[in-house]
């Protein structure tokens, strides 16, 4: 079944999407130092995602070994998880920074658990639901945990601040994401072209990521 113009640059769009903020970093250089997590982020998204879109197009040319990249997704969760904890832990705020720090441990305990006895990290059938929805759920708290402490501070300019910007995107990605990862492996088996219209409301919810980060370069204050 031949692919809408559409449909192509939807499911490219976890490549696309990430040179949005990083074109808008060239031309806005400077950046303040606790963005550096997002902006390794973004130079590491952007290889594994293109490297898995590429398998996942053109897995027919490539070796046997090769072509799956349903791990690569798994890895990416991980890596996100990563970079956006170190990412809230280095704001300068002055609350709830003991629960943020818990929360990676909690993040590596659910991964030791969950991957022992639940699921297999390498299953090459499908992305690992748990761990993607585990991800989500944690990155949501810190988003409120960070909201919480800018109404604990009175900080009136909030909407002005690069890092506002982030997390404004990242809350509106994980959101919408948390059901989607959550269901998606049950909807695989039950209803693939449901599974696959869903992954496609992930992919809007990343385009989305990714503006507010390029929002976030942009602006001044």
């Amino acid at each position: 079944m031949n692919k809408t113009l559409f449909e192509i640059l939807l499911n490219w769009s976890e490549v696309w999407a990430v040179l949005i903020p990083l074109f808008v970093l060239l031309i806005r250089r400077g950046q303040p130092k606790y963005l550096q997590p997002v902006i390794l982020y973004l130079w590491v998204a952007l290889v594994i995602n293109l490297t898995a879109d590429i398998i996942g197009d053109f897995n027919s040319y490539l070796p046997k070994w090769m072509e799956r990249n349903l791990l690569l997704y798994n890895l990416h969760s991980i890596i996100r998880f990563t970079f956006f904890s170190y990412f809230f832990i280095h704001l300068n705020q002055s609350s709830f920074k003991a629960h943020q720090k818990i929360l990676p441990f909690i993040f590596i305990l659910f991964i030791t658990v969950n991957f022992s006895i639940a699921e297999n990290f390498f299953n090459q059938d499908h992305i690992s639901g748990n761990l993607h929805a585990a991800e989500a759920y944690l990155l949501l708290i810190y988003c409120m945990l960070y909201y919480l402490s800018q109404l604990k501070e009175e900080k009136i300019v909030l909407i002005r601040g690069k890092e506002f910007w982030v997390v404004t995107g990242l809350s509106i990605y994980v959101v919408v994401n948390f059901f989607v990862f959550l269901f998606y492996v049950p909807m695989i088996t039950d209803n693939p072209e449901l599974a696959n219209n869903m992954w496609n409301v992930h992919n809007v919810a990343y385009i989305l990521l990714n503006l507010s980060i390029a929002r976030s370069f942009y602006v001044s204050a």
